[in-house]
């Protein structure tokens, strides 16, 4: 399967309260499409959940007449809930990840005392190994395992486009951190080589922007782009230059607000935690875990 050659029409949807960005990725030649990283609202602050931007990605899937076949997470999310059981319930599509997310369930069932939680990636429809390829409509996709951020990233290369999450940011924002329980600055590195020999052209569309400087959110870069200017990639010119870079800016860095409220559900391929007795959803939050 040749996954330089083809061309999906991408839109991104941005998410002002975590910074995320949720993409549907469309074949022009079928309107057969994927949602990547899809969000479910949380506020923490009331606990309450809401569907509003998952619905708004619905709304311009029926709006434009396309059929939804895939919905796809990049990776265990720590910074909002995935959206992507909601959106299976509501259209059927199926729902995937990389086969990697096993090791973080299986790290994170620990830290939440979780010992009867099924640590198989049975949350989801499929698991992608490295390297696999699959089809959204007409379009050929390659999966790349991109760990480093979490221990079960992975990219996905539709055609000419990279949708790399929390791997790289746009340039003017350098790369994810790698702190995270699982995490490694070291392998983040190699990752991102991988992605960097995708063809100079090559789109690569962001997980999360943060507005460097206080300019308007944007979330599409290149490969070319990437390699020139990226200010992480331009300052640290080897692989231990970069894990000295970005080992001192992680200590600076707090946790992400959402992360244990988030790992549960994200582990758990979006599902909420089931009602208890008295019909209300409770999420469970460890202490000093981190």
């Amino acid at each position: 399967m040749d996954v330089t050659l083809a061309r999906p029409m991408v839109r991104g949807f941005y998410d002002k309260p975590t910074g995320a960005i949720q993409y549907v990725v469309t074949d022009p030649a079928t309107k057969r499409c994927a949602i990547i990283d899809p969000i479910l609202d949380f506020d923490e602050r009331s606990g309450a959940t809401a569907t509003k931007s998952a619905d708004a990605v619905l709304d311009f899937i029926g709006e434009s007449g396309l059929e939804l076949e895939w919905i796809l997470d990049t990776h265990p999310h720590a910074d909002h809930f995935s959206a992507a059981h909601y959106l299976k319930q509501k259209t059927g599509a199926l729902i995937a990840i990389g086969d990697r997310i096993v090791d973080v369930q299986k790290l994170w069932k620990v830290i939440y005392n979780w010992p009867d939680f099924p640590a198989d990636g049975s949350q989801w429809d499929r698991l992608f190994r490295e390297g696999e390829t699959f089809a959204i409509g007409s379009l050929p996709v390659k999966v790349l395992f991109s760990p480093g951020h979490t221990l079960a990233s992975i990219t996905y290369v539709v055609g000419d486009a990279a949708f790399v999450h929390d791997t790289l940011f746009m340039p003017d924002s350098g790369t994810a951190r790698a702190d995270f329980p699982g995490g490694s600055a070291a392998r983040l590195w190699r990752s991102i080589q991988d992605i960097l020999v995708l063809p100079d052209e090559t789109r690569i569309f962001v997980g999360h922007d943060y507005q460097a400087g206080g300019r308007e959110p944007l979330w599409e870069s290149s490969v070319a782009a990437q390699k020139a200017t990226n200010i992480h990639l331009v300052a640290a010119h080897s692989e231990a230059e970069f894990v000295a870079l970005r080992e001192a800016r992680d200590r600076t860095l707090p946790m992400p607000r959402l992360i244990l409220h988030a790992l549960q559900v994200n582990m758990n391929g979006g599902r909420l935690p089931e009602p208890e007795a008295n019909g209300r959803r409770y999420l469970k939050f460890p202490l000093d875990s981190l």
